[in-house]
């Protein structure tokens, strides 16, 4: 009997709870609502402030180059040294090696292939036993009416 009464106790704590946490959510609702913004706002021009003239930058005088010239002078071709002889150098004498002569292996002589004879036994064909008929399972009972074959 006591687990039903705190079962009692516990639904009727948790109804009271719900219902103060939602009027307590309704009063901060109304309390907290936002004041309605101006539709227009005017917003001051800020003047401009005033700046000092741009200095101005004198010019620099360009500089006096030379001609540019319009030949190129050849310069002197340096003597280089001939090159030097690669001296040959002698091919060594050697002796060819002699390639011994293998002997011819002596092979088999061809298998004849033997003669068939020109009259062939005929071996008789098996035959096998006839199929049963297999049995259809009857055709079920539709409870639609028959349709008419579509003629083309």
């Amino acid at each position: 009997m006591p687990s039903s009464s705190l079962a009692f106790l516990m639904a009727l704590l948790l109804l009271s709870c719900s219902t103060t946490m939602s009027s307590a959510a309704r009063y901060l609702e109304e309390e907290t609502k936002p004041a309605p913004h101006p539709t227009t706002t005017t917003v001051p021009e800020l003047p401009k402030p005033e700046l000092p003239p741009h200095p101005t930058v004198p010019e620099l005088p360009k500089p006096e180059l030379p001609p540019h010239p319009t030949t190129v002078p050849e310069l002197p071709k340096p003597e280089l040294p001939p090159h030097p002889a690669v001296p040959e150098l002698p091919k060594p004498e050697l002796p060819h090696p002699a390639v011994p002569e293998v002997p011819k292996p002596e092979l088999p002589p061809n298998p004849t292939v033997p003669e068939v004879p020109e009259h062939v036994p005929v071996v008789p064909k098996h035959e096998f036993p006839p199929l049963p008929e297999p049995e259809l399972p009857p055709k079920p009972e539709s409870h639609y009416p028959a349709v008419p074959d579509a003629k083309p």
